[in-house]
């Protein structure tokens, strides 16, 4: 909305006055430019700064001066971003890609090389294929015996006995 503050410096600067009615039409500009460009990227980030706006737009309709307007869009803006932004984005697990190794989770395979944490070693073999081992409560777990898959950590199973 640098828009409305340029405008604003501008037109108290020169003695022009700002017409209401435009304002009210970038208000409204300004949601749906938040709206479009949170579609095309799906980062939970202006959303809330249409939010803002909407909240601007409804401050505009009351009939306040464009400061207060202003004042109004920062603040509900910036404090849906802080407060609701991080339960969205955990509720609606943005920025998380499931893959199908996580139905590895609490499947039991069986240990091709001694799973040892402090050492940094350790082998199971996941339907034909080796992944990287590590022990869940760091104990160490022998080659030959079967393990639960509790977790997966990046590349690293996180196992446990079964």
């Amino acid at each position: 909305n640098l828009f409305f503050i340029t405008a604003y410096a501008a037109s108290n600067s020169c003695g022009m006055e700002v017409s209401m009615e435009s304002i009210g039409y970038a208000w409204l500009g300004t949601v749906v430019a938040c709206v479009v460009i949170e579609a095309m990227t799906m980062g939970l980030t202006t959303i809330w700064f249409a939010i803002g706006a909407i909240a601007a737009w409804l401050v505009y309709l009351l009939g306040f001066k464009l400061e207060v307007q202003i004042v109004v869009f920062l603040l509900i803006s910036i404090v849906c971003l802080l407060f609701t932004r991080p339960i969205a984005m955990d509720k609606l697990k943005i920025g998380r890609t499931k893959t199908n190794a996580d139905m590895l989770i609490g499947q039991s395979f069986k240990v091709v090389s001694t799973i040892d944490n402090i050492n940094n070693k350790g082998t199971v073999d996941v339907k034909g294929q080796i992944w990287s081992a590590r022990s869940f409560d760091g104990q160490v777990i022998e080659k030959d015996e079967i393990v639960t898959v509790k977790q997966i950590v990046g590349v690293k199973l996180i196992v446990d006995k079964k």
